[in-house]
């Protein structure tokens, strides 16, 4: 049959006929690139359609398999399900080869299978033997052929498939280059729709671009059941697996590991590498439970306010969004009347965590007022609220598990919204606060 040409834009999968400097869906510039397919006759026959009731449809997903690694199991929903497509990203060296590693060689009684497109058996061998219990006994296979993978899935008798990396992966039907758009559009179809009807569950480990999004399109993430994003700071030995999309389980969980030379530890303690061991705090520094889905966290936030000479004050947030500080800042100066216009403000969230929680905001405007007054807050308290722009103090959910997870390192004190007074349990002493400007004077106390 006659092979024919046709553009795609590599960032939304739009196709065309003819080449197009700008693509007509998405607006973006220089993004089609030429595919060579070959056209299918279309059967003019109608398939049987079944039709069936929505009471009557079996809503069971199946027993899971659980891993000795508790951190990926509680980021997975609870196990990891049957007939899934799991894709995981990260940025280079982060550590997602010796996760999925660690997690084959858990799984053993599975009988699952670790199929690599960019090293070598031997490679994957000397990272194996420096892992701590690993399984030597794991099936390993060296391939990047898509139709070979798709025997595999077919044929063999494994049960879960780690295939590391996906934009290592190609097909003999696409012309184009492995790791292209059309490449890892079509791969991932095409090991989805076996994965599906053959109740395999499959790994994906996926490269990342310069901005932070797992390559290839964004229809990528669509097909799979399940996105996970390996974060960490390069000058930290912490990871976070972070849950993007889940269809088996919540999306606001998170794992978190420490890199060794074993390889990935499980933190089983999370709050004590948030917090400094320093018992007396100092100007700037203030504490605040954050919630992680199911989680609490202590988090220790630092602030420097300092005088500037420029015309225009520098603000710096490191693990939360600037704009967040930004709205603080000013309601602040709105409603307390502090001049921040005339400082620089920095502010970051210890041990390379990233917040996202409204409820950390009154512990930020503490933070920031110490370091302005250069006074340190009260000594083991714990700040919890979100700032209104009117300058009250919001409620926020899950209070009393945020202070419970105080109490177990020895906090005495806990400042929340008024509105919240009513769902604490604790021995902690608990203050309320209804607004902000009352609530200077209680962070020195």
């Amino acid at each position: 049959m006659k092979t024919k040409q046709l553009y795609k834009c590599k960032n939304c999968g739009a196709s065309s006929t003819k080449w197009q400097g700008k693509c007509f869906n998405c607006d973006q510039w220089d993004t089609f690139e030429e595919i060579t397919f070959n056209p299918k006759k279309v059967s003019g026959k109608h398939r049987n359609i079944e039709i069936k009731k929505l009471s009557n449809v079996n809503d069971e997903l199946g027993v899971r398999y659980l891993s000795n690694i508790e951190e990926l199991n509680r980021v997975l929903g609870g196990g990891i399900t049957p007939g899934s497509l799991i894709l995981i990203g990260g940025d280079p060296g982060i550590g997602k080869s010796t996760l999925m590693l660690q997690l084959a060689s858990n799984l053993s009684k599975f009988n699952p299978i670790y199929i690599t497109g960019e090293e070598s058996l031997s490679q994957i061998k000397n990272r194996a033997k420096r892992l701590s219990d690993t399984n030597l006994d794991l099936d390993i296979v060296s391939n990047n052929s898509l139709e070979d993978i798709i025997y595999l899935l077919k044929n063999s008798e494994n049960q879960i498939y780690i295939v590391d990396s996906i934009q290592s992966i190609h097909s003999d039907e696409i012309s184009s280059a492995a790791g292209s758009v059309v490449q890892v559009r079509e791969c991932t179809q095409r090991i989805m729709e076996v994965c599906k009807q053959y109740n395999k569950t499959v790994f994906l480990v996926g490269h990342i671009t310069k901005d932070g999004a797992i390559a290839g399109p964004k229809i990528l993430e669509h097909l799979v059941d399940t996105v996970l994003q390996f974060e960490g700071d390069s000058g930290l030995n912490y990871r976070i697996l972070r849950t993007i999309k889940n269809r088996f389980g919540s999306t606001n969980e998170i794992g978190i590991f420490e890199m060794k030379s074993s390889g990935l530890v499980e933190v089983k303690n999370p709050s004590g590498i948030f917090l400094s061991h320093n018992t007396n705090l100092e100007p700037g520094v203030a504490i605040t439970p954050t919630i992680e889905g199911t989680r609490p966290f202590l988090n220790e936030i630092q602030s420097l306010v300092t005088f500037t000479g420029y015309s225009m004050p520098q603000r710096i947030a490191n693990g939360m969004d600037l704009k967040r500080l930004q709205m603080i800042l000013s309601v602040l100066e709105k409603r307390l009347d502090i001049k921040f216009f005339k400082h620089d403000v920095f502010l970051n969230i210890t041990g390379g965590l990233s917040i996202n929680d409204p409820a950390a905001d009154l512990a930020i405007a503490a933070s920031l007022i110490s370091s302005y007054e250069n006074r340190a807050l009260s000594k083991s308290t714990i700040i919890v609220g979100e700032i209104g722009l009117t300058g009250e103090i919001r409620p926020v959910s899950l209070v009393e598990t945020r202070i419970n997870e105080a109490a177990k390192l020895g906090f005495k004190k806990a400042i929340v919204p008024e509105q919240n007074i009513n769902e604490v349990n604790s021995n902690i002493k608990v203050i309320q606060i209804p607004r902000l400007s009352l609530a200077i004077q209680k962070f020195f106390v």
